[in-house]
């Protein structure tokens, strides 16, 4: 299953990450670890090697062919880069046809608009050749960039779930926010963006 969407405008395109890709997401992982780890589980030490990240990838392959989840990367088209990571996971088929969606930047990269077109890309192919109905996320109330990302690409704000997800050892309440398939495509003004199957 090989597949690339990209944003010719931003310079970036996402696809499926491959056993290939291990040791760029295992680099990802490790610049961000500091930066990221307010919003993230704790996670052990042995999640930060190369056989960890490798497995994950294995995992997730795996998944995508039984249609239950799909872990992209986020590469640079000018120097194939990569600069972040987005999912789609616990895909819910029959009447619900609905998923959860979670991202991560490098920090660097963080406030260039990348994760926007990122999420944007990943909500066409969610809506589009996946047929879902509905993509969902769950974030920390104070995560303010990840509110913005969620907000420029049309996702509402719900409610709060209590105690949701672990994190740094503590149950922490997410704010959940959503988007429709119609409410994406009434949306989806951007030509820039296109989908092509390698």
């Amino acid at each position: 299953m090989s597949l690339e969407l990209s944003d010719r405008t931003l310079g970036i395109y996402i696809r499926l990450l491959e056993p290939e890709d291990a040791s760029a997401l295992l680099q990802l992982r490790v610049n961000s670890r500091e930066a990221n780890q307010a919003f993230e589980p704790r996670y052990p030490n042995e999640f930060f090697t190369l056989p960890s990240q490798l497995d994950l990838i294995y995992r997730r392959q795996q998944e995508a062919w039984e249609d239950k989840a799909y872990l992209f990367g986020l590469f640079s088209s000018e120097d194939h880069e990569l600069r972040g990571t987005l999912s789609l996971t616990h895909l819910v088929r029959g009447v619900g046809q609905f998923a959860d969606i979670g991202y991560s930047m490098d920090s660097s990269f963080q406030g260039k608009g990348y994760m926007t077109g990122g999420v944007k890309l990943l909500l066409a192919y969610a809506f589009r050749s996946l047929g879902l109905h509905r993509v969902q996320a769950g974030i920390l109330p104070h995560n303010i960039a990840s509110r913005r990302v969620l907000e420029k690409c049309g996702f509402q704000a719900e409610g709060i779930a209590r105690k949701l997800v672990k994190i740094n050892d503590q149950w922490e309440d997410h704010q959940i926010f959503s988007i429709l398939e119609e409410e994406f495509t009434r949306l989806s003004t951007d030509s820039t963006a296109d989908t092509s199957t390698l």
